[in-house]
């Protein structure tokens, strides 16, 4: 009877040990699994600063690359030394709201507009296909931060000299005679005679 109760109660007390046991692994494999958990958390605060009124009309819009190399010599230290692939766009554009009253002239059957003079809308560099190719002579990284950040500036000027280079402006201009002055002529039903200041 004793032996019995004995085994009962060991039954009993293995059980009870097993099912802690069980719980303690559970436990451990679980704060652990949530310990190594990484949690990214993203928060926002939006200002507006700043709305403006757009009345530019896009005419042309240059897209481009550019292979551009800055080197910055050193007596005694190896040269800082970047290669950087650039490829962005250029837009040419007509400011229309600086368009007034008294730059349109209705003569007979013809209307003659003087537009303000075509400018450069936006230059924009494209980060997912620009790329810097080699970076050398670089030891600390707020250098190698300053390097990228300078070639980036660099490249948006280039490319924005290139497409003047290339005559952006004057294109700008010859398709504002080539795509604006038809949609004037079916508006106005009849002829345009389109001048810049």
């Amino acid at each position: 009877m004793i032996s019995t109760l004995l085994r009962r109660r060991t039954a009993v007390l293995l059980i009870l040990v097993t099912i802690i046991l069980a719980f303690l692994v559970f436990l451990f494999v679980f704060v652990k699994k949530e310990f190594l958990k990484t949690r990214t958390e993203v928060s926002e605060d939006v200002i507006i600063e700043k709305i403006a009124n757009i009345g530019k009309l896009e005419l042309v819009k240059y897209t481009m690359k550019d292979v551009i190399e800055k080197k910055i010599s050193r007596p005694i230290l190896p040269d800082k030394r970047i290669l950087f692939v650039a490829a962005g766009e250029v837009t040419g554009c007509i400011d229309l709201t600086r368009v007034v009253k008294d730059d349109i002239k209705a003569i007979g059957d013809s209307i003659t507009i003087f537009l303000p003079k075509p400018e450069i809308c936006y230059v924009k560099l494209d980060h997912q296909r620009s790329k810097v190719y080699d970076l050398s002579g670089v030891f600390m990284p707020q250098d190698r931060q300053e390097m990228i950040e300078d070639i980036y500036k660099l490249a948006e000027q280039r490319i924005q000299a290139n497409a003047r280079e290339q005559n952006i402006l004057g294109k700008t201009q010859e398709n504002a005679q080539l795509i604006f002055k038809p949609l004037l002529e079916n508006i106005a039903g009849k002829k345009v005679v389109i001048k810049f200041k």
